[in-house]
């Protein structure tokens, strides 16, 4: 398996004592690129006749690649090794998130109208008339990010603690894409009906509620029971923001090999929440041939082992992950790292597109895909065509928040998908631009735009 390339979430800051003769950080230099380390800044802390302090930021492709480049270092003769951080542990120190008051406390006036006893004639309002919440609280711009832990990114069942990271990063995403508040809940139960009843007991501060990192099949009994019970927006981003972005990226893809949606058949491989959710949207779309693969093949009636989910996609053929993907025009990966070989993408069919969005590790890396691939996309961002949620999640809550959607519906994720892949103009749109950048300012504006027009459309607005 070829190496991954180096990327900044395994960097590391070393400190340096260096002797202050020519040659000397050079040699610094080539022992970080024998070792395969990604170079980046070099700050000069102090000097003097004799030697310098610089800090040397490298970026690695794991934990123990990091590791090999410092010992690399440290082999070099008369370099001193002061110190060594993890960018990525230093980031998250203390946080990354925090609460600031919207306005100033300067005199006792400010506070009586904040707080006691001003407060108390809003509290009022809000008895008397319960839709002035959404005018006098924060609860207009406002989403629970709610987790068990139990399915956390690729890791598995970290439990709520160990996901809490997750839910900050997630909440930061919602501010910075989307102008909205957000909060990570990490749930200290993984009881369908606990998980239910704590969301709802919660529900009055918030606009909507981002389920996140829930394992399959339990996901999809709480965000049905949550719909039907709650009148705000519930949203599984591992279901319906994977499945929105994949979906744009598709269509784009598809504009490229000039071929149907209706005509092509696509393979799926993971049948849990986000590989059921793809299906779903795809086939809404028109997708006629799906053919679904989990960790024992083909999702087939043959098979007696199937969840209600599964049976949805299930279909005649037998056969392995291998047997599937023969003469398939699309794969579509959200499943483990390295299950797709060289050889199986060969046989697929001319002008294949591959969507392989397994992290860290993709199920097959691009730098291995075979010529007959048209277009390869990753979950990564230090590959073209990153497949990446934040483009569908903040769009659709702040639209959905904006209108007062009760819900989000099938068709919103729809139009969602079709406002992300209009961005990329005709002119630019190329084998390795197939989706927007997660940085390009217009794509949380054009999805909530489109949902709040699908909403409308849907008479689910409620302003």
């Amino acid at each position: 398996m070829a190496n991954l390339t180096p990327n900044s979430s395994f960097s590391v800051t070393m400190r340096l004592q260096i002797p202050n003769r020519v040659g000397m950080l050079a040699s610094v230099t080539q022992a970080i690129a024998h070792s395969g380390g990604n170079l980046g800044q070099i700050d000069l802390i102090e000097q003097s006749r004799q030697d310098s302090t610089r800090d040397i930021t490298v970026d690695a492709a794991s934990t123990e690649h990091a590791e090999a480049i410092v010992q690399a270092v440290k082999d070099v003769p008369e370099i001193k090794v002061i110190s060594v951080y993890d960018r990525t542990f230093n980031l998250h120190r203390g946080g990354k998130i925090s609460i600031t008051s919207r306005i100033p406390l300067r005199s006792v006036s400010d506070l009586a109208m904040a707080y006691t006893p001003g407060v108390g004639r809003i509290c009022t309002a809000i008895a008397q008339n319960p839709e002035e919440v959404y005018n006098l609280t924060i609860k207009q711009n406002t989403v629970a990010i709610v987790t068990d832990g139990s399915a956390v990114l690729g890791l598995g069942n970290l439990g709520p603690a160990a996901a809490l990271p997750v839910m900050e990063g997630k909440a930061m995403l919602f501010k910075e894409f989307a102008g909205l508040d957000a909060f990570p809940i990490c749930l200290d139960t993984q009881d369908t009906d606990e998980i239910v009843k704590a969301v709802k007991n919660i529900a009055p501060v918030f606009g909507g509620v981002n389920l996140e990192d829930i394992a399959a099949p339990r996901c999809f009994e709480i965000e049905k029971r949550l719909r039907a019970e709650l009148n705000i927006p519930i949203f599984h981003d591992d279901q319906h923001g994977t499945a929105i972005v994949t979906l744009a990226a598709l269509f784009n893809s598809l504009k490229l090999v000039n071929k149907s949606i209706a005509d092509i058949r696509i393979v799926i491989n993971g049948a849990g929440a986000a590989g059921v959710a793809i299906a779903r949207l795809l086939r809404k779309a028109g997708a006629e041939h799906i053919w679904m693969c989990d960790s024992k093949g083909i999702i087939s009636t043959t098979r007696t082992d199937l969840t209600p989910e599964k049976l949805e996609f299930a279909v005649t053929a037998q056969g392995t992950l291998a047997d599937a993907v023969q003469g398939a025009d699309v794969f579509i990966g959200v499943s483990a790292p390295g299950v797709l070989t060289p050889e199986m993408v060969q046989g697929m069919s001319k002008d294949a597109i591959v969507f392989a969005m397994a992290n860290p590790i993709p199920e097959i890396q691009p730098e291995l895909a075979p010529d007959n691939v048209a277009v390869m996309a990753t979950g990564r961002s230090d590959y073209p065509n990153q497949i990446n949620n934040v483009l569908a999640f903040p769009g659709v809550f702040r639209g959905a928040l904006d209108c007062r959607a009760s819900t989000i519906t099938t068709m919103m994720c729809l139009e969602a998908a079709s406002a992300i892949a209009s961005l990329v103009n005709p002119s630019d749109l190329n084998r390795q631009h197939i989706i927007p950048s997660v940085f390009d300012q217009r794509v949380a504006t054009a999805v909530a735009a489109a949902v709040q027009q699908a909403a409308r459309a849907e008479g689910i607005a409620q302003s």
